[in-house]
C-alpha cells in the first residue's frame, strides 16, 4: 500500500491504542502516552517491543531508553529540519500533527507573494519550536516568534539554523504573549497574518499565569486588532480537549470585527501513518481568511 506522506518524511505515525502511541522519528521508535488512543492497538505486540526508547508518567518511570540512542537527533518533516531532545514532560520538540497546517501556512504565503503583495508579516504566538515560524520564513515572510520560554526560543533559533534561516527576517521575543500584544497595540503595528496555539496552562516569563479558559478571547480580540487592512489569516489551534472545532470557530466568529465577511474552516488535527493505520486526534484547528477564499485552496 502507498504512505500517505512521502517516504522521505522522517515521521511515521506505525501504531497506537491502549492509551498509547508507537512512532519512528528519524531511525528511532518510540511509545509515549496517548489519552486518545482508547482502541486496541493494531498490530502484533512484538512490533511494540522492537522499540529504542519509551516514556511513562508513573513516578520513577519518566524515559527508558532500550538501545543505544542519542540524547538529541534531528529529523526532515516537509523539507523542514528540526532538532528533536527528549525532555522531561515527554516531549521532543515537535508536534507532527501540525504539518498540514505548516503547508497550509507556506501555500497562502507563497499565493500572496505571486499576486505581487508586499512582503508578508506574520506574527506567531505561543510560537514553541517554531515549526510554523520555520514554514513562513522560508516562504520569504517577515515573522515574529514569540513564546514565554527562553529555552524553547533558543531551540527555534537552532531549527532556524538547521535550515539555513539565521539571515531570515525574524524576531525572536521571549514574553508574555498578551503583554506583548497590548505593547504591539500601543506601537500601531500591524501584521497580515497571524498563527497562536495557546496552552491549556501556562506560565509568562515574569511567571504570568495563561489559563485558556480565563485568557482565549482577550488574546483573540488583540490578534484582531493587530491585524493589518489587507489581512491574510488567522490561524488558531489547541491540544486543550474543551476547544472543540466548534468552539474555537465560535471564538473567532464572536470577537472579529464586523470589518469584512469571512471564510472559516474547521477541524482536527491528526497524527497519520501508512494507509491502515487508524490516525490519532491530536489536537483541532481553526482557519480564518476574508471572504472569497476557496476552500480548494486549502
Amino acid at each position: 500500500m502507498k504512505p500517505k506522506q512521502p517516504l522521505s518524511d522522517d515521521y511515521e505515525l506505525i501504531d497506537s491504542g491502549d492509551g498509547r502511541k508507537l512512532e519512528r522519528f528519524g531511525r528511532y521508535r518510540l511509545v509515549r502516552p496517548c489519552a486518545q488512543a482508547i482502541w486496541p492497538p493494531q498490530v502484533d505486540r512484538a512490533v511494540w517491543e522492537d522499540i529504542d526508547a519509551s516514556f511513562e508518567r508513573r513516578p520513577g518511570k519518566g524515559w527508558q531508553v532500550h538501545a543505544d540512542m542519542p540524547d538529541a537527533w534531528r529529523i526532515i518533516i516537509d523539507g523542514l529540519r528540526f532538532r528533536l531532545a527528549r525532555t522531561d514532560f515527554g516531549h521532543l520538540g515537535i508536534f507532527p500533527e501540525q504539518r498540514g497546517l505548516w503547508r497550509w501556512v507556506g501555500r497562502e504565503i507563497t499565493r500572496a507573494n505571486e499576486a505581487g503583495l508586499p512582503q508578508v508579516s506574520v506574527l506567531n504566538l505561543f510560537a514553541y519550536s517554531g515549526g510554523a515560524t520555520l514554514a513562513a520564513a522560508r516562504c520569504g515572510a517577515q515573522v515574529c516568534h514569540l513564546d514565554a520560554s527562553k529555552g524553547m526560543v533558543s531551540w527555534a533559533r537552532q531549527n532556524a539554523e538547521l535550515n539555513n534561516l539565521t539571515d531570515a527576517p525574524v524576531r525572536w521575543i521571549v514574553d508574555d504573549a498578551n503583554k506583548f500584544l497590548d505593547r504591539e497595540i500601543r506601537r500601531s503595528r500591524r501584521y497580515e497574518a497571524v498563527i497562536l496555539d495557546p496552552p491549556t496552562y501556562g506560565h509568562g516569563r515574569n511567571e504570568e499565569v495563561y489559563k485558556i479558559e480565563d485568557e482565549l478571547v482577550a488574546t483573540v480580540r488583540k490578534c484582531w486588532a493587530l491585524l493589518s487592512d489587507r489581512p491574510l489569516f488567522l490561524l488558531l489551534t489547541s491540544h486543550t480537549p474543551t476547544c472543540t472545532p466548534t468552539a474555537l470557530m465560535n471564538i473567532l466568529s464572536s470577537t472579529i470585527p464586523s470589518r469584512q465577511a469571512s471564510w472559516y474552516e474547521t477541524g482536527e488535527m491528526l497524527l497519520e501513518g501508512r494507509s491502515g493505520v487508524l490516525p490519532i486526534p491530536s489536537g483541532t484547528y481553526c482557519k480564518w481568511a476574508p471572504a472569497g477564499h476557496s476552500a480548494a485552496d486549502t
